[in-house]
């Protein structure tokens, strides 16, 4: 069997072209010709939790086509239990759930919720569907091999070796019991996270999200960074020649792994799940700001989704409802994401959103500056008070400065425009509103209430 020189130990390369492996065993696909900016999408979670289903698919697909693509959000989220009849929140966790997998211990998707996938169809149809609106596909998965591929000893796709060859099942997800870890010091390992990635190329997929892989530390559980098998899926990907936007979940990711995670993943979480919660928004800016300065082209630390709009339908935390982020809150929640250069992916059911936060979502200015500023930075920090932020605009001399009022008490706010790298006579408008700031003495004064902020543009006069 061929074998390459992986790090310091020579694996084979079972399933896929061998020729497009290079000398540091990725394959040829260039890494830096996907996410080039933020990715933009939606995904399933904070609405539907592990029970979506493809009818609720198709609608927030076709609502993204018609009402926010034009602005830049491209991508459509299958999130986690896809691949299973009996997931509701309350049961899901627990090891035993029924999981749907092929012939060599492959997760499938559900034919009674993605009707389009019998007959081994897979997410083919549905992936054509969302690539016929004008947009790219995408799906969550689970770091390991499922416990019924071990349980029946299924083969691995390219391999003499099985699922119970390679299966850790005392590796598996703290969080999730249905999937044991994967053994990468076997040659079967390696197989089977490119048997994978073969299957989703297969199936049209465009963006991978792959939970388990980041560290996480919560709920009295740890999970550490799993380095081995992010590699597997990351040369997995390469290989298929199908240029797939890969995403680790969950975090917190932690700085010392930001090398490892520039060289093999396109964005990466910076916290444990985020929701509809101020106080869990206030704990979001000081890890924006540690993780500002190891953010690159193609890599994206990721404040995880938007929890806005119609969120909890059938999700993990909550009834159904409307984002119990007020709309300055939300407005606050928009710019420092934005600012940041965040991967913007919102959660709401989009069909049942309302306007108003709608209309974030579209505010064009305000996505510019996360989709083309560059060197976002924290200039100025009070956690419970003002926070203060600046990234360059796009080509320019233009500066994007974001104020934000973490308080509970109105605040009058007056920043040195010299300490923001702004020197001159400027001009300043609110991104949010659109209307003229004064900034007179090179000073920009504003007035904000409670947990509201404003982003602003500031334009050197020529």
């Amino acid at each position: 069997m061929a074998s390459v020189d992986l790090s310091s130990e020579a694996l084979p390369i079972s399933v896929l072209d061998r020729s497009r492996v290079t000398e540091n065993g990725h394959g040829d696909l260039d890494i830096a010709s996907l996410a080039v900016r933020p990715p933009m999408g939606w995904n399933s979670w904070d609405a539907f939790g592990v029970s979506v289903t493809e009818d609720e698919i198709r609608k927030n697909a076709e609502f993204v086509a018609e009402r926010l693509a034009e602005c830049g959000w491209e991508y459509v989220v299958v999130d986690l239990g896809w691949f299973s009849p009996s997931a509701t929140v309350d049961c899901y966790k627990r090891r035993g759930l029924e999981q749907l997998i092929d012939e060599h211990g492959r997760l499938i998707p559900d034919p009674v919720k993605f009707p389009s996938s019998a007959g081994g169809a897979g997410f083919g149809p549905l992936a054509d569907f969302v690539h016929g609106l004008g947009l790219k596909f995408g799906i969550h998965i689970m770091r390991g091999i499922p416990w019924q591929a071990s349980a029946r000893d299924t083969p691995v796709l390219g391999s003499h070796e099985t699922a119970a060859d390679i299966s850790q099942p005392l590796d598996g997800c703290p969080w999730y019991g249905n999937m044991d870890g994967v053994n990468m010091t076997r040659e079967g390992g390696w197989a089977y996270y490119e048997s994978l990635a073969s299957l989703y190329a297969s199936w049209g997929v465009d963006f991978i999200k792959a939970d388990d892989m980041n560290s996480w530390d919560g709920e009295g559980l740890y999970s550490p960074y799993h380095t081995d098998e992010i590699e597997g899926l990351r040369r997995g990907i390469d290989l298929t020649g199908r240029p797939m936007v890969l995403s680790l979940s969950p975090g917190a990711a932690e700085v010392t792994n930001s090398a490892h995670l520039r060289r093999h993943a396109n964005m990466w979480r910076i916290s444990a799940d985020f929701w509809d919660d101020w106080e869990s928004l206030k704990a979001q800016f000081p890890r924006a700001a540690t993780w500002a300065p190891y953010q690159t082209t193609v890599h994206w630390p990721d404040a995880d989704m938007l929890p806005l709009g119609k969120i909890g339908i059938r999700g993990e935390i909550g009834s159904a409802r409307d984002s119990n982020f007020s709309h300055d809150e939300r407005i606050t929640l928009m710019s420092l994401w934005a600012i940041m250069r965040s991967p913007l992916m919102v959660g709401g059911h989009l069909p049942q959103t309302p306007a108003d936060t709608i209309d974030l979502l579209v505010n064009r200015d305000v996505i510019d500056v996360n989709q083309n500023g560059s060197g976002p930075r924290e200039i100025s920090a009070d956690y419970d008070g003002i926070v203060v932020w600046a990234s360059d605009a796009g080509n320019s001399d233009d500066r994007n400065i974001g104020i934000f009022n973490l308080s509970d008490d109105h605040r009058e706010v007056a920043i040195d425009l010299v300490d923001c790298g702004v020197s001159g006579a400027t001009t300043a408008v609110n991104l949010w509103s659109g209307t003229p700031v004064d900034c007179a003495g090179d000073r920009l004064s504003v007035n904000l209430a409670p947990h509201a902020s404003g982003l602003y543009r500031l334009v050197r006069a020529v």
